[in-house]
């Protein structure tokens, strides 16, 4: 069975393509198959896993899903993201 760990660090959008791999390509089958799902940081994702009814469904875009948007990409990028950049001004200014 497919049993992917996914959750917390934004990995559901890739998630949701193994799943449907293996229902259309391996078992033909949602029995015994689970899928690891937690939503907290589908914001951040240009095109964020879609679930409904406890489900992933396809993609609606072309590609994993796993590109983030942007202006997350600038604010966290490290060392120079404006995330960082704040965190050291705050601990050189202690």
């Amino acid at each position: 069975p497919v049993c992917p760990h996914a959750g917390g660090v934004g990995l559901c959008e890739y998630v949701s393509h193994i799943s449907i791999w293996d229902y259309i390509a391996v078992s033909g089958t949602t029995e015994n198959r689970i899928s690891e799902y937690v939503d907290h940081l589908h914001d951040i994702f240009d095109n964020p896993a879609d679930t409904r009814n406890a489900r992933y469904f396809p993609p609606t875009k072309a590609g994993y899903g796993g590109h983030m948007k942007q202006e997350v990409v600038d604010e966290y990028q490290f060392p120079n993201g404006t995330y960082w950049s704040k965190l050291w001004t705050g601990l050189i200014n202690q």
